[in-house]
């Protein structure tokens, strides 16, 4: 008997090894399925909905969202044991997966993902409301936390319904079609909605017929992203994915221009002109490629602002000695179910994860000789990770700059923006209730250009980066207008600078010159800057290129005034903990510039100030060294 037992015993531990032998082997055992199903919604085969009465043979779908595995009503709900068409439809949603509905549609099976959508930045538009209240004196701080879906009718509310509210998750796609250039919301379509050129076809012959030729071909519901998903939204405010793609904005008439190449007009006849691509697009990688599903969706968590809830280096890629890396097997649930879908093939290999969160990023890995590599999502190419240049890693002077301080070579500026509210527009468009009123906030802008960063400094109790900056709100604001007052009895003028990553990325660095006696970069504005030696004493005098500001006497596009303090009281940013340079530091930059005046970037003694700092240096001095004098 023992021996009886002893042999189903060993069977069963044969059977189970060989099975969990299998799973390992062939990870495409489970690939259609998803990787947590606990929530999916109950359905029946597609063969038994009777959806398939009328729609029959339609195809188009993505692998994991195919009808046989999950029926047609999980998405669009509807009524599938109905043969009658109307009965049929009722409770049914034609565009699934808008936030209004997505509890009910993609949310049964992706609970953690809603979870976190709802949470995001992209969803509650928090920072945008924060400091929107915070510029109209409605709010002490522009840290509080905030949901677009409450805010209300003040002043500040009006304005963001008005002019800013248009770029959110929410925002509801009511329309058939694929995402677009000039798409805004649309929940979870935002990203994962994808028209194949057959769908977009039969999707014109279905419209064309008045709605009675039936698509044979699906839109796909996939995590093939595309930068087009991104550009709605990230081509307003900071305008990323234009300075990513390398177009700037000015305000040359659309109408003046007849198919000229060096132009792009975007939607409301926006004329953009062509710049310097960032460097990761000119090699075909996509904003998915560095911002993963972590960072779009968020983590749960409420931010304040978007720089929080980016967690992504550059050193992350681009690392100093080693990368921080994980193996497959220790891939979270999201992440795993991106290495599926993508079909990727290098779980041997070690993944490489930010150092901030340790969220994975799936489409790198570390061959066996120690290189790494990124695997480009939008083609699929091989990309080797290059280490941090050995400049960088051996600089001791500029370990609080930001890369993107040095290796952004441009960012959009726009100055003299004029706020006002006509209390007699008859067609005012309320972009969060999506209606038409009377009265509406208008703004005016002088003037749309671009040049290298400014730099701020971010500072905290634990930390100091110098990062780039660009006029976030270099504003007027005709308050008492809003109130029925009369034109000038309720202005409030503003200066703020924003901090900004400009997705302008080059390869080449900005030389030491266009930081330490460039006026644009210290925060004083375009204009000349030079140093000048009379009689053995040398002097900085700043000529500005745009005339005073009536409200604050500082040139139209500075951020603060030449070697003087910003006056106690002044709010000159977005952010609390991000500033200007002193005038300490603005004198330390420019005391580096002097000495540029003689040494070039790769003189010996510039290089060695790059190890040893300035100050030993300064105690080296020629007699033929004039430094500044101060006043």
């Amino acid at each position: 008997m023992r021996i009886k037992y002893f042999k189903v015993f060993l069977f069963g531990v044969l059977a189970l090894t060989i099975f969990i032998f299998l799973i390992l082997k062939n990870e495409k055992l489970f690939s259609n399925f998803e990787v947590d199903n606990t929530n999916y919604i109950k359905v029946l085969p597609q063969s038994k909905e009777s959806c398939l009465q009328c729609h029959q043979n339609t195809t188009g779908y993505s692998q994991y969202h195919n009808p046989k595995l999950i029926g047609c009503a999980s998405c669009h709900l509807g009524n599938t044991e109905s043969s009658n068409k109307n009965e049929a439809h009722k409770g049914m949603i034609i565009i699934p997966g808008n936030l209004s509905d997505a509890k009910q549609t993609c949310g049964k099976c992706h609970t953690e993902e809603l979870h976190k959508i709802e949470n995001s930045l992209m969803t509650t538009n928090s920072g945008i409301v924060a400091v929107d209240k915070y510029i109209f004196g409605e709010a002490d701080s522009p840290n509080y936390y905030y949901h677009i879906k409450d805010v209300k009718n003040s002043a500040a509310d009006k304005h963001i319904r008005d002019l800013c509210a248009n770029c959110h998750l929410g925002t509801e796609k009511t329309t058939f079609g694929a995402i677009t250039t000039i798409s805004r919301g649309g929940g979870c379509n935002a990203c994962h909605l994808n028209y194949s050129e057959k769908a977009v076809e039969d999707l014109h012959k279905y419209l064309k017929s008045g709605k009675k030729e039936l698509p044979k071909f699906h839109p796909s519901n996939d995590i093939f992203i595309t930068d087009n998903h991104c550009f709605g939204c990230h081509s307003r405010s900071s305008r990323i994915s234009t300075n990513y793609e390398g177009w700037q904005e000015t305000l040359i008439d659309a109408d003046t221009l007849k198919n000229d190449k060096k132009y792009r007009i975007l939607g409301g006849n926006r004329v953009y002109t062509k710049k310097q691509e960032d460097v990761h697009h000119s090699k075909g990688m996509l904003c998915i490629d560095c911002h993963s599903s972590h960072e779009v969706m968020g983590d749960g968590k409420k931010y304040a602002h978007e720089e929080q809830a980016v967690k992504l280096q550059c050193a992350d890629c681009h690392f100093k000695d080693k990368p921080t890396t994980i193996p497959y097997d220790s891939l979270d649930a999201e992440s795993l179910k991106v290495f599926l879908h993508r079909n990727y093939t290098h779980q041997k290999n070690r993944i490489l994860v930010a150092k901030k969160d340790h969220h994975p990023l799936v489409n790198t890995f570390v061959d066996s000789l120690g290189n790494a590599f990124l695997i480009g999502k939008g083609d699929g190419k091989l990309h080797k990770l290059s280490p941090r240049p050995e400049v960088c890693a051996r600089d001791n002077v500029h370990s609080d700059v930001s890369c993107s301080s040095c290796h952004s070579t441009w960012t959009s500026r726009c100055i003299g923006c004029h706020t006002g509210f006509d209390k007699n527009e008859p067609r005012a468009f309320d972009l969060l209730d999506k209606k038409y009123g009377k009265g509406q906030w208008k703004e005016y802008v002088a003037e749309f250009s671009s040049s290298l960063p400014t730099m701020g400094v971010r500072e905290s109790k634990t930390e100091k980066l110098i990062e780039p900056a660009i006029p976030g709100m270099i504003l007027t604001i005709d308050k008492g207008s809003y109130k029925g007052k009369k034109e000038g009895e309720d202005v409030s003028f503003h200066r703020l600078y924003a901090p900004n990553s400009p997705h302008t990325t080059s390869k080449k660095v900005r030389d030491c010159k266009s930081c330490h006696t460039n006026s644009a970069a210290i925060g004083y504005g375009n204009g000349q800057l030079n140093y000048t030696i009379n009689n053995g004493v040398g002097t900085w005098k700043f000529s500005p290129d745009y005339a005073l500001n009536e409200y604050d006497s500082l040139p139209e596009d500075a951020w603060i005034p030449f070697l003087k303090p910003v006056k106690k009281g002044i709010v000159n940013s977005t952010r609390l903990d991000f500033r200007p340079f002193t005038v300490k530091e603005q004198k330390q930059l420019l005391t580096v510039g002097a000495c540029l005046q003689c040494h070039k970037d790769n003189s010996k003694i510039m290089q060695q100030s790059l190890v040893e700092g300035i100050n030993p240096l300064l105690k080296k001095l020629s007699k033929k060294c004039i430094l500044p004098t101060w006043n």
